[in-house]
């Protein structure tokens, strides 16, 4: 609720939900339609990256909420009051997984008004389908978030570039918009163990086929859990060396 509250009044902030998102809209819906006249057979050029393109920023919006908002009371130096509060951690954990929640509801519906209105692209058309894209996309952007913040607690904000920098050192591997094959085989390994891999190309199988992506969705959670369990691991074991070496007033 309280970083809620800071959001009508600060335009940066309003800027990262809103302004961002609809500058890369723009930029990937001039582009779809560019291709889409050159008559490239029978892809559906604006459906294949206008739908990545929303999905992605659905996975963005979710990491970013998470380790960012930790960093603005790092920046404001309240980190440690959010701590002194009879606050659980799995209370935080949950809270930060809400506001990325939130965060990425108004993106993605400001987002898809917007993209039928200009480019006439439904992002509804994938069907019952979007749900289970939309949680895993969610659940690993909130992976994402929560491995960044682990990070930054135990090696201050000297490593605060990874809450913006990481999203996109996985995008080449993800197979956003293009399929796993057009990556090297050598690395197509690490392609096939990031679960939004499995979401990109699900989106790309029913956009061509039409059929339903069971398998990929069931990895696609399978490998999410598996994340999950590492990641709440890893960030209850950053934060217990925080408090015992004292770093937590000192974080800086």
């Amino acid at each position: 609720m309280r970083h809620l509250y800071l959001y009508p009044r600060s335009i940066p902030r309003l800027m990262d939900v809103f302004f961002w998102p609809i500058l890369e809209l723009l930029m990937w819906g001039f582009l779809s339609l560019y291709l889409e006249r050159l008559n490239l057979g029978n892809l559906n050029i604006v459906s294949l990256f206008l739908g990545a393109m929303i999905f992605w920023e659905f996975l963005s919006r979710s990491q970013n909420a998470v380790s960012v908002a930790f960093l603005e009371d790092v920046w404001e130096r309240n980190i440690l009051n959010v701590f002194v509060a009879p606050v659980q951690i799995s209370e935080f954990l949950t809270s930060t997984l809400l506001l990325g929640l939130v965060r990425i509801g108004m993106t993605g519906v400001l987002l898809s008004v917007l993209s039928f209105l200009f480019y006439h692209f439904n992002i509804f058309q994938f069907g019952i389908y979007t749900v289970p894209f939309l949680i895993n996309l969610l659940i690993f952007g909130w992976v994402l978030g929560l491995f960044t913040t682990g990070i930054i607690l135990r090696f201050g904000t000297s490593a605060q570039v990874l809450a913006f920098g990481l999203i996109f050192l996985i995008q080449p591997f993800s197979a956003v918009f293009y399929p796993v094959s057009a990556l090297p085989h050598a690395i197509q390994w690490f392609s096939y163990a990031l679960p939004s891999t499995y979401v990109f190309e699900g989106m790309r199988k029913v956009i061509s086929v039409g059929t339903l992506p069971v398998q990929d969705i069931i990895l696609s959670f399978g490998i999410n859990i598996i994340y999950i369990a590492v990641v709440i691991f890893f960030f209850y074991r950053m934060f217990a060396q925080v408090k015992i070496q004292g770093k937590l007033l000192k974080l800086d």
